[in-house]
Formats: structure tokens, C-alpha cells, sequence
């Protein structure tokens, strides 16, 4: 039977590999129904993402092996991936469950293509909403003197279940350096991006005090670095002042329920390429 599947390749440009890829296609009967490419010229990097309905006797090993030796000539970072395959996610929230909410209504009316194999929690809150929508609830509480072995637990399911996304919706955790590392490319994380910024607690009462005229949200893959992780989608609208602290918390809840939603959206569909610090997002 036919499948739509996704081929999507890094490497340093040079001549002839659109070429090879699209005669690569042909040759195997595939038909191309997107394909879209970037040259970054400042890093020398060529990024590209083709989705394609196969014969009905492709087989996705099967190209996987025949497509690598031109992977090997161009020196590739590359995949060819199922586009049907729900993608294993694993949800980290606290107590704000706003964009917990906003997943779980999108993963049932298949907005989101995941597979939600557990939500965990480092507080008990959102039990309820989870296990009324028929998903498993874990509580792994957090405190000063078991936190590096909560870590370990929370890898140790993340590598058990096969888990491929793991998505901090609105965890108020701060991850270890080496856990950022086992999750690299794999975490998304959403936080409120204000100018100025407001880190730490009340950042839209602090924003009401200084009276700004945006606010926003960004989502961007977890690394070391707290909050400076590659960018995959920001959002911002505007406020004035008509607009009380309490209104901002609700704008900001909803900017943030969108750029997350469409992060994750754009990850699942194998959309964005790490490009450095940067990403390439082919929407």
C-alpha cells in the first residue's frame, strides 16, 4: 500500500543535490507532493525537506538503504521518516495548565499527529484533566534533596517508553545541563517573551507595572543554556493601557497555548532543521 513519507537532509551545499534527490525519487516511483529548500550562505549550509507518496511496493527500509550512498557522497545529516506515524511525546507540566489543556483538546481532535504516552508532573494538580481524557498521569515530585534522582527517573521513562518529543508545558523545573544533552533536539519548552524580558515569578504583573505595549511567547528546543535554546515560533500582540494585569494574563495564556501548539505542530510534521543556535522551519 502507498505511503506519504518525508525525507529530510542537512549538509554543505555544493552543485547537483536537488538534482540527486529528485532523480533519486523518480527512480523509485515516488511522487513528490512538497518539497522546499534553503541555502544558508552565511554557514555554507543547504537544508531540504521533501514529502512524497511512494509505490505501493517502496518500502521506507528499503529506500532508507538504497538513498544512502548519496547521502554518503554529499555528506549528509538526513531520514527518511513515515509522515503517518504519530510522533511518542511525553508532557512535563507544574500547575499552570493552560497549554496542558490546549495539547490534550489538539491531540483529540487530531490536530497534533502525537501518540501522548504519559503526562508527568512534579505536583499532583492536573491528574483530573489528564486521566478524564484517558491519558496516564505520573506524579514524580521535586524537592532540593531528591531532585538528581527524579531526573534520573524522568530519563530512565523518557528512554523506556520510546518517547521521541518531550514537551515542557509550562514546567517550572530547571533541567540539568546533563539532561538538557540527552534531550537535545527532542524537548520543546514555551515560555512568556517580553520587551523587556520578566524572568522569575508574576512576569505579567511585573509587565503591567512597566506598562508595556507587547507581549508574547516563545517556543524553542531545551539546551543547557536556560532559555536560549534554537527558536522555533514566537508570537507577540498588543496591549495598552486599557488593559489590566489580569487581561494580560489571559492574552498571555493564549499566545502562549498558539506558539507552543504550532511548535509542536512543526516538529511532528519533521518541519524544522537545526541550523547552529538557529533553525529552519519550513512551514
Amino acid at each position: 500500500m502507498a505511503k506519504t513519507l518525508i525525507l529530510k537532509l542537512t549538509c554543505k551545499d555544493k552543485p547537483g543535490i536537488v538534482a540527486a534527490v529528485s532523480s533519486f525519487l523518480t527512480d523509485h516511483d515516488c511522487n513528490i507532493a512538497e518539497s522546499k529548500q534553503y541555502w544558508d550562505r552565511v554557514s555554507g549550509n543547504f537544508f531540504m525537506r521533501v514529502e512524497f507518496d511512494t509505490s505501493e511496493d517502496s518500502k521506507l527500509e528499503t529506500l532508507r538503504i538504497q538513498f544512502t550512498p548519496i547521502a554518503k557522497d554529499f555528506t549528509m545529516s538526513w531520514d527518511i521518516v513515515d509522515a503517518q506515524k504519530p510522533v511518542k511525546t511525553v508532557i512535563l507540566v507544574s500547575r499552570f495548565d493552560h497549554c496542558l489543556n490546549d495539547l490534550l483538546y489538539r491531540i483529540r481532535t487530531q490536530a497534533l499527529n502525537l501518540d501522548l504516552i504519559a503526562v508527568i508532573s512534579n505536583h499532583d494538580d492536573a491528574r483530573e484533566l489528564v486521566e478524564s481524557r484517558g491519558h496516564p498521569f505520573h506524579h514524580m515530585p521535586v524537592h532540593k534533596d531528591n531532585k538528581d534522582e527524579q531526573e534520573k527517573q524522568l530519563w530512565q521513562f523518557i528512554q523506556q517508553s520510546g518517547a521521541e518529543l518531550v514537551i515542557l508545558a509550562r514546567y517550572m523545573q530547571i533541567l540539568s545541563d546533563d539532561l538538557c544533552r540527552k534531550l537535545d533536539g527532542m524537548a520543546i519548552n514555551i515560555h512568556h517573551s517580553f520587551l523587556p524580558g520578566f524572568k522569575g515569578a508574576r512576569p505579567y504583573a511585573r509587565a503591567y507595572e512597566r506598562g508595556v505595549k507587547l507581549i508574547g511567547a516563545t517556543a524553542h528546543y531545551v539546551t543547557a543554556d536556560l532559555d536560549e535554546g534554537p527558536i522555533i515560533e514566537q508570537d507577540v500582540h498588543r496591549v495598552d493601557h486599557n488593559n489590566s494585569a489580569a487581561d494580560l494574563v489571559v492574552i498571555g495564556r493564549d499566545v502562549e497555548n498558539q506558539v507552543l501548539a504550532r511548535a509542536v505542530k512543526y516538529h511532528s510534521e519533521h518541519r524544522v532543521l537545526l541550523n547552529g543556535e538557529r533553525t529552519v522551519v519550513f512551514k
